[in-house]
């Protein structure tokens, strides 16, 4: 099967005495047994549901991998990730990543004993560098958030095979649509499914997938223990979306397109962050490893956050707010949204200047959004 059919058909036979062909939520905390001599395959909703069960299937199919487990949180799903670190090892973090993964790295992985720092992952070098004897994990992200570089993926996880460090990636922004991590070398791909797996903004929820049956069964050992599994109807839901993933990444990434070309030529617009354009430092390693740009884009506007507030605030069919990846617009403020668990002086460290705005590009028309964008810029003055 092909992408789009994998996304309808595996694991979604008609299902029940009805021969439902949307197969039914089974919301129950806990199934019967038969008797004592048996433990039936789904016994209790912690632990397993059918319509995790179906979920799992399909993402780790869309992935290429072979043991995907679902989380109630894309956080739930990275800190499963780290879970895989001990006590006295070394866990190594791009210096370019999610605000949340970064708090971890900070507040949480340091109480259980846990040695952080960070590398640049746009230079294979700087993580061999960085690797220490008790280095366990990796983890990157590419394209990044919320400035958009392109890390080379194969390289990274090369890298970290060939020194005995688990790579851990994570894939949210681009979608399994439009990059295959694990084909790529990756050990362990983590998603949050409240972005583009779901695609509505009405669902949240995260993803790990592997090939590797040891890291498959220690994603699910611990969802076991800590309880961080979603709810059936979210499960549910999610799968709802993840059906059209195909053709909502298709308009999302045409649309992304349209806008940062148009942008680009904007005299109130700095600088466009989008790796779709010609003019972009990994336009050339997203062109060879994405089988599109994507859907997000950032640019910076004016000199201040100021004047960042103004254009944010100024948007009609643009919606301010966190989060992306579903199919309305939604433009953030990352110093105060995404990246506000850093300081400012972190975040210039990291290229994120104060008058920066992160865009997820929806599938609303593209002329609605050019014309809503020339609206609020033009409050600039």
């Amino acid at each position: 099967m092909r992408f789009a059919t994998k996304a309808i058909r595996v694991g979604q036979n008609p299902d029940g005495d009805y021969r439902a062909v949307v197969n039914p939520i089974y919301q129950t905390s806990t199934f019967s047994w038969q008797s004592l001599a048996e433990v039936p395959p789904v016994d209790y909703t912690r632990c397993a549901n059918p319509n995790r069960h179906i979920l799992e299937q399909v993402i780790a199919s869309l992935e290429g991998g072979s043991f995907c487990t679902v989380f109630a949180s894309g956080m739930a799903a990275i800190t499963a990730a780290g879970s895989l670190a001990r006590a006295g090892d070394h866990v190594l973090v791009a210096s370019d990543i999610y605000g949340g993964t970064y708090r971890l790295k900070e507040k949480v992985w340091p109480l259980q004993g846990i040695e952080c720092s960070e590398f640049d992952a746009r230079d294979p070098a700087s993580l061999e560098a960085a690797i220490r004897p008790n280095t366990r994990l990796a983890i990157f992200e590419s394209p990044t958030n919320p400035i958009l570089r392109v890390v080379d993926v194969a390289a990274l996880a090369e890298t970290c095979r060939r020194r005995g460090v688990l790579s851990v990636f994570d894939n949210t922004f681009a979608s399994p649509y439009l990059q295959s991590p694990l084909a790529l070398g990756v050990d362990l791909v983590v998603h949050s499914n409240t972005k583009y797996i779901n695609g509505h903004s009405d669902v949240v929820g995260g993803a790990t997938v592997t090939n590797d049956p040891e890291l498959g069964q220690a994603m699910f050992e611990w969802l076991k223990m800590t309880g961080a599994a979603p709810s059936p109807f979210d499960c549910w839901l999610t799968l709802r979306g993840l059906k059209t993933l195909e053709v909502r990444m298709e308009r999302h990434c045409s649309n992304a397109r349209r806008l940062a070309e148009h942008l680009e030529r904007h005299p109130r617009v700095r600088r466009v962050h989008y790796p779709g354009l010609a003019s972009h430092p990994d336009h050339e390693l997203a062109r060879r490893q994405m089988r599109d740009f994507g859907a997000m884009l950032a640019i910076e506007v004016g000199h201040s956050a100021e004047e960042a507030a103004r254009v944010a605030e100024g948007f009609r069919v643009v919606q301010l707010a966190e989060s992306l990846g579903g199919v309305e617009s939604l433009v953030a403020y990352p110093p105060l949204m995404s990246h506000a668990s850093m300081s400012e002086e972190e975040r210039l460290a990291r290229g994120i200047p104060p008058n920066l705005l992160r865009i997820s590009v929806g599938i609303e028309d593209p002329d609605d959004l050019i014309e809503d964008f020339e609206q609020a810029l033009a409050r600039l003055g």
